[in-house]
């Protein structure tokens, strides 16, 4: 037998439903914010993800699948979604083309890393990104945008957590700052950190070594270094996000993995999923289109692992729709009138299984248990002469005969005995609850 590839994984029937409730999500949201989609090549120039994604990252420096082609040239299967976006925008004028460059992206994504729970070489994204507009009304429309998104997979106990990592004018006092606090002790951290003191050190807040983190602990903040236009911009998100009534904390160590984040950065932790635990994050990148070759735009975005946020999904949601009904043929001509009868059901949206081969009645009958449909239709010589199909419901065992054109609404209109007797049970007056606004939480850490 050949095998999967360590660090992919195949998904399964009984998980489909999951990914389907997270993707139906995510375009219902997207589009409600006037999000449009683009749909990007699994494979890009390698230098598309050198010069957007940051030489001195680890995903371009470790994690790449990155090759040479047969003509020639450096390829590499993307890594994330963003510089693919800013190449689009870029490359087909979506500036012109759209009233707002909004622009949604959903799809797979290689990096060569350790796989572990809800983290593989191959996982897929949401992908969201704003560009040409540097309102700070849109950075916290984003971010709330990213919470509407959690709360419609009713995640609970989501955290969001933001900061501001400066600008091009701010940013190298705060970095100088961090490496004069650091001093002689950069060679007491892991081998990670001492590089990225080098290269970018900001990174240094990234680090997961649990020996590394007293030290980092004490290192300065980055809120504390701000210019005056990078105080007012935090200021003003906050400030919108205090009027959505969202709940946020403050967090000096948020400064993402990606060299382009400059300003506003966010991530939305969930609950439960131990030390990996980031649903999502994302920030504001006003360099990243001069960068790659296009007009000087400012942008914004987020990405959202949907492996993740399939693993926090809550018990029972996304579970597949149960089947309507099972044909049973009992033999002869019955079986050309069962198919006609699956096809004319199947043709008004109704879930519907027969089985093939000619096989026995009881062996259709015992297929039509295991499949966990709500009901059996039974067409034998009796039925096909009066026009009519036995109905049998699964659960009760209740059995009638129906007209052959009444089916269809006999099985679509009648719930399953539970449900009957919950309606049953409901008082008429009864109304599903409706949330309320949650308050305003703003919290500032060390």
């Amino acid at each position: 037998m050949i095998s999967g590839i360590r660090g992919t994984r195949d998904i399964l029937p009984d998980e489909v439903g999951r990914w389907r409730r997270v993707e139906r999500a995510a375009v219902e949201v997207c589009e409600r914010y006037g999000y449009v989609e683009v749909r990007t090549p699994v494979i890009e120039r390698e230098e598309l993800f050198a010069k957007g994604t940051g030489e001195s990252t680890d995903i371009v420096q470790k994690e790449m699948y990155a090759f040479t082609d047969k003509g020639g040239e450096r390829v590499t299967l993307r890594p994330e979604a963003t510089p693919s976006l800013v190449r689009a925008f870029v490359e087909h004028g979506l500036e012109q083309a759209l009233p707002f460059a909004k622009l949604y992206s959903l799809g797979p994504m290689f990096r060569y890393e350790r796989p572990q729970k809800g983290r593989y070489r191959q996982f897929h994204q949401l992908d969201v990104e704003v560009f040409g507009i540097a309102d700070p009304a849109v950075d916290a429309e984003v971010i709330e945008m990213a919470s509407a998104f959690v709360a419609e997979l009713g995640l609970e106990g989501a955290e969001l957590v933001i900061n501001s990592v400066g600008c091009e004018a701010c940013r190298p006092a705060f970095s100088a700052a961090l490496l004069a606090a650091l001093g002689e002790r950069v060679s007491d951290l892991c081998g990670d950190c001492r590089r990225r003191a080098d290269t970018n050190p900001l990174r240094i807040f990234d680090c997961k070594v649990p020996a590394d983190q007293p030290i980092i602990d004490a290192l300065p903040h980055s809120e504390d270094y701000l210019c005056d236009a990078c105080r007012d911009h935090f200021a003003e998100v906050r400030g919108h996000l205090d009027a959505y009534g969202l709940s946020y904390r403050v967090s000096h160590r948020l400064v993402r993995g990606l060299d382009y984040y400059m300003r506003t950065t966010f991530e939305i932790l969930g609950a439960g999923l131990g030390a990996q635990n980031a649903l999502l994050g994302g920030g504001r990148y006003d360099g990243l289109v001069r960068q790659l070759g296009g007009p000087d735009r400012p942008g914004i975005g987020f990405a959202a692992g949907l492996e993740r946020l399939v693993l926090a999904l809550p018990a029972g949601a996304g579970d597949a729709a149960p089947v309507d009904a099972f044909v049973v043929a009992l033999g002869g001509a019955t079986w050309a009138a069962a198919r006609v009868l699956a096809r004319d059901l199947r043709r008004t949206g109704l879930r519907v299984l027969i089985d093939y081969g000619g096989r026995s009645s009881k062996s259709q009958m015992k297929r039509a248990n295991r499949s966990g449909a709500r009901h059996m239709l039974i067409v034998g010589e009796d039925e096909l002469a009066a026009g009519e199909v036995a109905v049998k419901e699964m659960e009760t065992g209740e059995q009638r005969r129906v007209p052959r054109d009444g089916v269809a609404s006999a099985i679509a209109n009648r719930p399953a005995a539970h449900d009957r007797g919950r309606q049953a049970s409901q008082p008429a007056s009864e109304n599903p609850g409706v949330a309320g606004d949650a308050g305003t939480r703003s919290v500032l850490v060390d």
